[in-house]
């Protein structure tokens, strides 16, 4: 079961329990004790409520279950629940299944590798300190790369067919010439390096951003000038710079 498919029925178990609750709570004797048959008003109010009770059962079911997620161009992805969702949706792709696995990973490990970097960076400094604004931007200028890398890996996968490069993979006989098929496996196998090479990349941001923390964790005292001279922030400046000009 995907993570989006059990995130739905987990929706559907709460909505259920919900109108469960919502309804025994009203037509309970114990509680309101809205009784049908007990009058006109108690009557239409429990008929009310046991249609209502249906209609949203049915309705969430159908919205849970059946109705096609709106899926962002990737242009309009921002948010860090955008992008697991926008990952998720090709974990079922064997030939890349092992990789979207990574890319999750690594998501959740930047979302907590940050928290924990401005969590240290508040201990140690005033928010209102240069420093602490240095830091802060650094992080962000990381954080941003990383998720701009991402952005790169999901617009490969959104052209990405799976019939193609499963058929390219499993034939052994073809009318079709040798070079002709030997592009069609060059071009797979680059996009599989592309997809490795990203999310090196990302693991190099991850170890980097390990570094840095270690090194704040480090600190006794901190002079202005230290900010630059630490090995960590020119390895991430020599980072940021390298890909200023990155193309998605």
């Amino acid at each position: 079961m995907s993570v989006l498919t059990g995130t739905k029925y987990i929706k559907l178990l709460g909505l259920i329990s919900g109108v469960a609750v919502l309804d025994i709570l009203v037509l309970s004797p114990g509680f309101l004790g809205v009784e049908i048959g007990g009058g006109a008003f108690a009557t239409a109010s429990g008929v009310t409520l046991l249609c209502a009770s249906a209609l949203a059962l049915f309705y969430g079911s159908y919205v849970l279950l059946f109705k096609p997620p709106v899926i962002l161009p990737v242009k309009q992805i921002q948010t860090r629940a955008d992008f697991v969702e926008a990952l998720t949706r090709y974990r079922r792709v064997k030939a890349l299944e092992d990789d979207i696995t990574l890319a999750l990973e690594q998501v959740d490990r930047m979302n907590k590798k940050t928290g924990t970097l401005l969590n240290v960076l508040h201990q140690r400094f005033d928010a209102t300190e240069l420093t602490y604004k240095k830091f802060a931007s650094v992080i962000q200028e990381v954080e941003k790369l990383f998720y701009l890398n991402m952005r790169s890996i999901l617009n490969r996968l959104h052209v990405f067919d799976e019939s193609e490069f499963e058929s390219g993979r499993r034939q052994r006989t073809t009318p079709f010439s040798q070079e002709l098929i030997q592009e069609k496996t060059n071009l797979h196998n680059e996009f599989l390096f592309f997809m490795k090479s990203s999310l090196g990349t990302n693991e190099e941001i991850l170890l980097k951003l390990d570094k840095l923390l270690l090194e704040i964790s480090r600190l006794d005292s901190f002079e202005p000038g230290d900010f630059e001279n630490m090995p960590c922030m020119q390895e991430i400046n020599a980072l940021i710079n390298q890909t200023k000009y990155y193309k998605q």
